[in-house]
């Protein structure tokens, strides 16, 4: 493996880490700042791309705009419902799980666009991913706050709500509604792009700039939410920066964490598709995922039962069947242990000659 492979593995998991990090205190503070979020990320890409990539708009684009404009479409409606979804009580744990099944959506459009067939063992950790997905979900709506409006003080009950908060609940419900179509657009959007790479070769850079700037204009969309979200991020608890003598609101200090750890993790991710093999790269992206959860659960005291641990440790398993890197984990196993036979055969071989 290439030092500039190894460089973007530790990049990916640091970057992608300390993004979901940021991403979190943003949402403790502010829940429907999934626009603010969005947009400052698109902003922060197309500005560096317009600066490094387009060379302030004297390089040409290699891919026409036309051909652009549907993976924009795709993009753009998947990276803000993605974070829209967290303003309808979905808790970071469960929005890490359930993105990491974008391998059922994956499979679902290529049976349906490409008309794919896939092996049992692929259909079987699909199986996985999906059973610890349903899983996460159900104990995750379980664990939805409740209210006591008008509770008997002698039966504890409540004789309105019955204990049962409806209304977050339903839009609890209306969250995992967004969340579906998103990861289904997702894998829409990866079936368009593998097409688009195979016409016009891969321009990572470059997509990665026009997908991020020709969106801008979308966001006019969501005028008010982001004005409405800027002024509460304004309007936060001020820190002193030591280097700057200055008090900064503490929400824009964490978006704009969360913008610059989101370039490194993504910019990083452009590089290894490029310089390592797709298992690799599964491997590496499942692993983030990973550790980001566990991350979560524990610094941040999100509630996670053990169907909770059950349902992920499924997800991730099923992950790693389908992407076969469980194959690659088990040669190298296999490999250390001929190895270490070969070498305790030849040590034996020297001390009878001895």
């Amino acid at each position: 493996m290439s030092a500039k492979a190894v460089r973007a593995i530790i990049l990916t998991l640091t970057g992608c880490m300390l993004n979901n990090i940021f991403l979190e205190y943003i949402i403790q503070l502010d829940p429907g700042a999934g626009h603010l979020i969005t947009l400052c990320q698109f902003l922060f890409i197309a500005i560096h791309g317009y600066i490094f990539t387009s060379k302030f708009g004297t390089v040409t684009p290699k891919i026409p705009l036309k051909d652009y404009v549907k993976l924009v479409v795709f993009f753009f409606t998947t990276s803000v419902m993605n974070n829209w979804a967290f303003a309808f009580n979905i808790p970071v744990p469960l929005h890490m799980i359930f993105r990491a099944g974008s391998l059922i959506a994956n499979m679902i459009m290529g049976i349906i666009i490409l008309k794919k067939k896939y092996t049992i063992e692929k259909y079987f950790s699909v199986f996985c991913i999906t059973f610890g997905i349903i899983i996460c979900t159900l104990y995750s709506s379980k664990s939805q706050p409740s209210t006591c409006t008008d509770c008997d003080p002698y039966t504890k009950k409540d004789t309105v709500q019955e204990n049962i908060d409806y209304e977050h609940f339903f839009w609890w419900l209306i969250g995992i509604i967004i969340l579906t179509v998103a990861l289904l657009m997702s894998a829409g959007m990866g079936i368009f792009q593998e097409q688009l790479y195979k016409k016009h070769g891969k321009q990572n850079e470059e997509a990665l700039y026009y997908t991020h700037l020709y969106p801008l204009p979308g966001f006019l969309m969501y005028y008010g939410s982001i004005v409405e979200h800027v002024n509460i991020a304004s309007s936060s608890e001020m820190v002193n920066i030591p280097l700057l003598n200055m008090g900064f609101p503490i929400l824009w200090i964490f978006l704009i964490s969360n913008v610059v750890t989101q370039f490194l993790c993504i910019s990083n991710v452009y590089v290894l598709t490029a310089e390592c093999a797709s298992l690799t790269v599964t491997l590496v992206i499942t692993l983030r995922k990973f550790f980001s959860l566990v991350f979560s659960i524990i610094y941040f005291q999100n509630p996670f039962t053990a169907a909770h641990w059950f349902g992920t440790a499924l997800v991730f398993i099923g992950t790693l069947m389908f992407s076969e890197t469980h194959y690659i984990i088990l040669d190298a196993f296999s490999s250390k242990s001929k190895e270490s036979l070969k070498h305790k055969k030849e040590s034996l071989k020297q001390k009878k000659s001895k």
